[in-house]
């Protein structure tokens, strides 16, 4: 018998995270499409795709440049507005 190990969640999401969701679920409800949609499109699930909108994980460089990709805007665009507390 196997033992699955699950991550807890984050006891807090990080508020860049929240907004490149944000910037990614605009864009893709701009277009009609549903997280399957461009999950299919990006090349990933649709479950990372969700987690992604709702800020419940920080994206790898990979999962965003596939997104950007997908939706057919610079990488850049998800991200010129988030603003990095120093």
């Amino acid at each position: 018998m196997a033992i699955i190990k699950v991550m807890p969640p984050r006891s807090e999401k990080a508020p860049e995270a929240i907004a490149f969701g944000a910037a990614v679920r605009e864009r893709r409800t701009a277009r009609g499409w549903t997280q399957e949609t461009l999950a299919e499109r990006a090349g990933v699930s649709a479950l990372q795709i969700g987690f992604c909108e709702r800020g419940d994980n920080v994206p790898k460089l990979t999962l965003i440049l596939r997104i950007a990709k997908a939706l057919s805007v610079r990488p850049g665009e998800l991200l010129d507005h988030i603003r990095v507390k120093r």
